[in-house]
């Protein structure tokens, strides 16, 4: 997948990463199509951060879950 391209496919494989690593949060409900191609940058800096860590406190995934939640479509 190239992620240099703002596109919502690769909109959709961020989110699912994320999701995928972060599997002890409950994701279920954020998907792909909540999230502006606007905040593609935004939303890459989330992926980034999360791919590389190995591990996250609770207060980190609730961070993230936080910043998720802001950014999606209203």
């Amino acid at each position: 997948m190239d992620l240099t391209q703002n596109t919502a496919e690769s909109v959709e494989f961020m989110i699912e990463a994320i999701k995928d690593k972060l599997k002890v949060m409950n994701f279920g409900a954020i998907k792909s199509t909540h999230f502006d191609i606007e905040m593609y940058e935004e939303l890459h800096d989330i992926y980034t951060m999360v791919i590389k860590k190995t591990n996250f406190s609770v207060r980190e995934m609730e961070a993230i879950a936080e910043e998720l939640g802001r950014l999606r479509n209203k």
